[in-house]
């Protein structure tokens, strides 16, 4: 495998780090740097607690939102722990009922689970086959004490695209929290938190080019959600997340995301092509099909069933092209893909399906070798019959 060249398909799994975000991360490391605690009371902590506020309008920014809405976490399954388990505690008087969807991301699904074995009702959406939640399926699920809707804006297995603008205006009008997984939507297709009425929204560093263990949510003061935090020990981030800040990869978030808003809409148009361009090269194979929606899709990822053929032998045959065949955080799991069975498929359906996901690094001469090569691979002859 190491002769073989080597191509990189999986960026909903996690991107390169951009080197420039190394930069600005390297500054805030060693002595001549922003190396200090930024909580320290003299200038090495003033100093890193500059590079800290400055990261924090930069991700601000990119939302529309004011900087203190901005609460730095360890990534976007911190950030959906402490959305969902944080309304729960701090409301749970005025309710103990969560809807959410079967097609959320596992640090949802867990988080919710965890919370039914503490009393908690939580309803799990059903989806259409295109993986979409219907408007009125979901307003039939709300009950009086409903204190908090959480749905993904995009499916990190699917790239799907749910009706956000739709849920959030339905939950603002009937007092209901609403929290969005956005770790695969941000920097990929417009925030607006002036004209979207979203209460908590979580997104990931390294989704976005940036560095791992990082996240961040946002948490509206419009009207204001009260917390119940998973971390004590500290005063850090509004006393909501204790721990020493980590200035380097608050400062490669805040980078990353500034270099994600600027480029976003030429870097989103080029990868949408790319992966087109891929479609294109291999939908025309004997039983090959798109999972999802390719209507409300985001423009990077590309779930495809090679009904024809074993995934594994698929697989192993394209060995040199880094692909996905289960969402990273299921990966361990030797059951076919919940999200794939929830749209409806069957085992052997979900079971032979690959996810593709294109990214800022992606060319044209890697994507035709990679339909060269699945053609290639595919047609030999190992179809089963």
């Amino acid at each position: 495998m190491t002769n073989k060249r080597q191509i990189y398909l999986d960026y909903a799994a996690t991107t390169p780090v951009d080197e420039r975000v190394i930069q600005k991360m390297n500054e805030c490391l060693s002595l001549r740097g922003f190396f200090g605690n930024p909580a320290s009371n003299h200038l090495f902590g003033d100093k890193a607690k500059q590079m800290v506020e400055n990261a924090r309008e930069q991700v601000a920014a990119c939302i529309r939102a004011v900087p203190r809405n901005i609460l730095f976490t360890s990534g976007a399954t911190e950030s959906n722990n402490l959305a969902i388990k944080g309304v729960a505690f701090a409301y749970q008087t005025r309710g103990k009922h969560i809807v959410t969807c079967k097609t959320e991301h596992k640090s949802v699904l867990d988080t919710c689970g965890y919370l039914e074995s503490m009393g908690f009702a939580v309803t799990y959406l059903e989806c259409n086959e295109k993986g979409l939640i219907d408007i009125e399926y979901l307003i039939s699920a709300l009950r009086k004490e409903t204190i908090l809707v959480s749905i993904m804006q995009a499916n990190n297995e699917t790239g799907v695209l749910q009706n956000i603008q739709s849920i959030a205006e339905l939950t603002r009008n009937r007092g209901i929290f609403f929290h969005v997984d956005a770790a695969q939507s941000f920097g990929k297709i417009v925030i607006d938190v002036q004209q979207l009425p979203v209460d908590l929204i979580s997104f990931s560093g390294h989704k976005i080019y940036g560095p791992k263990g990082i996240g961040v949510l946002y948490i509206s003061d419009s009207p204001r959600v009260r917390l119940t935090p998973l971390l004590h020990g500290g005063e850090q981030e509004r006393k909501l997340r204790a721990g020493t800040l980590p200035t380097h990869q608050i400062v490669g978030m805040g980078e990353a995301s500034w270099i994600a808003q600027e480029v976003m809409q030429v870097e989103m148009e080029k990868i949408k092509q790319l992966r087109d361009r891929f479609w294109a090269g291999i939908q025309d194979l004997p039983d090959v099909y798109l999972n999802g929606c390719e209507a409300f899709c985001l423009p990077h990822i590309l779930n495809v069933r090679f009904q024809g053929v074993e995934k594994d032998l698929l697989l192993k045959k394209i060995e040199n092209l880094a692909v996905s065949n289960a969402a990273a955080c299921n990966a361990i799991s030797i059951l076919p893909s919940y999200v794939l069975r929830a749209m409806g498929l069957q085992n052997i359906e979900a079971d032979r399906s690959i996810r593709f996901s294109f990214g800022r690094f992606t060319t044209e001469q890697e994507v035709d070798y990679a339909v060269h090569l699945i053609r290639e691979k595919y047609l030999e002859g190992d179809k089963n019959e």
